[in-house]
């Protein structure tokens, strides 16, 4: 009798010890973010001669500033994906004895954003060729009727305008 207790207590005990290792399938990790978010917008608008106050407008608050290097500013963040490895970015400003922006360094450089560098380059000018005189424009197919793109057509089609009432002007004369 004495037996079978220690060993069931045991086996109870190995097997939470077991359990707690584990990590449950299906459990949501959350995504942990740390510092400032710096995008290549933001470096992109960063331009040479800037002043503290621009730069801290366009990208917010540095995360460090090094009393021992006053003229450099330093953005740091970093992104842990739930159950993923951590990914850190850089950036840090340098200003010179006039508060103004001298340089930049770390994982962000002016140019080229990391979606170009992966999806090629595109600079926003796609021009679409006038329609020559023999091709017509594509005339739309109708809706099918009693069909969810008829009804939302019709509802479109139903709407009413109303005009937005606009209030009085507070009477501001003394009495």
């Amino acid at each position: 009798m004495q037996n079978t207790k220690l060993l069931l207590t045991s086996f109870t005990f190995v097997g939470l010890l077991a359990l707690a290792g584990c990590s449950f399938p299906g459990v949501y990790k959350i995504d942990i973010q740390q510092g400032n978010v710096v995008t290549q917008d933001m470096i992109d608008q960063l331009r040479p001669g800037m002043t503290r106050r621009q730069v801290r407008f366009i990208m917010g608050n540095p995360l460090l500033t090094d009393t021992f290097h006053a003229d450099r500013w330093d953005y740091l963040y970093s992104l842990q994906p739930g159950g993923g490895e951590r990914q850190q970015e850089r950036v840090s400003v340098i200003f010179n004895g006039n508060d103004q922006l001298v340089s930049l360094s770390g994982d962000f450089m002016p140019g080229v954003s990391r979606d170009e560098a992966l999806l090629g380059k595109d600079n926003g000018n796609n021009v679409t060729a006038p329609a020559q005189e023999g091709e017509k424009p594509k005339s739309e197919v109708p809706a099918k009727p009693g069909s969810l793109l008829d009804k939302i057509q019709k509802d479109v089609d139903g709407v009413e305008t109303v005009p937005v009432p606009t209030p009085q002007p507070l009477d501001t004369s003394p009495q």
